[in-house]
This record gives structure tokens, C-alpha cells and sequence, in this order.
């Protein structure tokens, strides 16, 4: 699965829109589109880590990373 969509079923679960999540994050509503849309495969690594150190999103790291979970650390996937 690639980032954009992974992006996409972490915000879903959240039930935030993109608007929402961008704000949150701090990272442009454009980025995020075209990351979910997979126009643009690269994330910034600034735009990762304030996704990954986000309190909101930041349970969701190992998966949209390495594609695991630990529930023992409160690491989860959105799926």
C-alpha cells in the first residue's frame, strides 16, 4: 500500500477531512491532496514526522511505516 493511501485511511479513521488533518498537522491541504491522490509519491521528512509525532496520529506510526503494529505499545493500524 503506498503512503498517500495509508495518509488517507489514517485520516478516514479519524474522521477528520483533509482541511482538518492539514491544519492539524501543520502541513498544506495541497500536499496532503497529492499525497493521497499519489501525485506526489515523496513525503517531506518534515512533513512525516510532524504526521508521526502528531498525539492524534502518532499510534498509527509503525504501521505507516513498516507496516506493523504493536498493540502492547499502543502502536494500531487504521484498518
Amino acid at each position: 500500500m503506498e503512503l498517500g493511501e495509508k495518509l488517507k485511511l489514517m485520516r478516514t479513521r479519524e474522521r477528520m477531512t483533509q482541511g482538518e488533518m492539514a491544519a492539524e498537522v501543520e502541513i498544506s491541504l495541497s500536499s496532503l491532496k497529492n499525497y493521497e491522490l499519489g501525485l506526489r509519491k515523496e513525503v517531506s521528512a518534515l512533513a512525516l514526522l510532524k504526521i508521526t509525532t502528531h498525539p492524534r496520529f502518532k499510534k498509527y506510526t509503525l504501521w505507516l511505516m513498516c507496516d506493523e503494529i504493536a498493540p502492547e505499545c499502543g502502536q494500531v493500524s487504521p484498518v
